[in-house]
């Protein structure tokens, strides 16, 4: 019996077979019932949508063709096909017609984790822990598979319903960008300005930056969760690009009265201003704040606080 099969090749699946590219002959339309709106953007609209043969309901990104003048589009699902983990949004198949692009992906009815921090504030150290916990280990599984996304911020994280923070998911992945950093030693970096205020990190504004941006990112979430106010602010983009170039912040305000030393060490060290010094992700999930995450959320937040200005920071830049 062994003889029979030692000529056949080891068969490699991926998360990349299983993901259908549609050309014009099949539409959106003969696959999926459209339902109703999610949400919109300046390129298009987010809907539900029902699958005809599973019935199983999804979501579909329409992006008006005219609307689109970069790669961003054939980026995201490009990179969505290579990265398969449990919090990494799934795409299903992509269609296009004359007018649009369709990506169908798999849907999370709990929202943007920026919607909670709107209604609820801060959060507890728990449930930030858990949150950071899962984004970290997230963010750790692209590094290492050479990506690196450059758009991190509760817009991009999406929350499914009742499962707590142990279920959130990534996407946005339009930005992202395949960069081997260890092979291409010391001289290896990028150079364009990609992000959104707030979470930009110094070094990306600067025009030289690697994969760990996307760990600076992390730590303004962190602190976002815990304070529900942003640790870089101002009244304009370039105002608080000063700000994160000045590197300053605090922990002063009241909101941080009751926020343990552990915390403010692990945001800190996120925040680290030189890239060189900052921990990559798998080293910060190393923290040891992180091990009062707990896999169930606790019911209940701490009291609503003040979000101020924070509604800005969902306009992208690329300056």
């Amino acid at each position: 019996m062994r003889r029979l099969f030692k000529n056949v090749k080891k068969l490699q699946v991926s998360r990349k077979s299983f993901v259908l590219s549609h050309d014009k002959s099949e539409l959106f339309q003969d696959h999926y019932e459209l339902k109703e709106q999610l949400g919109s953007g300046n390129y298009g609209t987010v809907h539900a949508c029902l699958h005809l043969d599973s019935d199983d309901i999804r979501a579909v990104k329409i992006l008006r063709k005219e609307k689109i003048q970069d790669d961003s589009f054939r980026n995201e699902i490009d990179t969505l096909k290579e990265l398969d983990h449990p919090n990494i949004l799934r795409i299903y198949e992509s269609f296009e017609d004359d007018k649009n692009y369709y990506v169908v992906t798999e849907f999370c009815d709990g929202g943007e984790l920026f919607e909670e921090i709107i209604e609820w504030g801060k959060f507890t150290e728990e449930d930030a822990a858990v949150l950071m916990k899962q984004i970290l280990t997230c963010v750790n599984y692209c590094h290492k598979r050479n990506f690196v996304h450059r758009d991190l911020k509760p817009e991009n994280i999406l929350l499914e319903k009742d499962k707590g923070f142990d279920h959130l998911k990534i996407c946005d992945f339009g930005t992202a960008k395949l960069f081997d950093e260890e092979a291409g030693g010391a001289k290896a970096r990028l150079k364009d300005s990609v992000g959104s205020p707030y979470y930009i990190a110094p070094e990306v504004l600067a025009g030289s930056y690697g994969t760990k941006c996307d760990v600076w990112s992390c730590g303004v979430i962190a602190y976002i969760v815990l304070s529900g106010v942003p640790p870089f602010n101002g009244f304009s983009d370039e105002e608080i690009y000063d700000r994160i170039m000045e590197g300053r912040y605090n922990f002063d305000g009241d909101e941080w009265s009751d926020i343990s030393d552990e915390a403010v060490d692990f945001i800190s060290s996120l925040l680290t201003y030189e890239e060189k010094d900052r921990p990559t992700a798998h080293e910060a999930l190393t923290h040891k704040w992180l091990d009062i995450a707990r896999m169930e959320l606790q019911e209940g937040f701490a009291t609503k606080d003040a979000v101020n200005g924070l509604v800005r920071c969902c306009c992208c830049v690329s300056r």
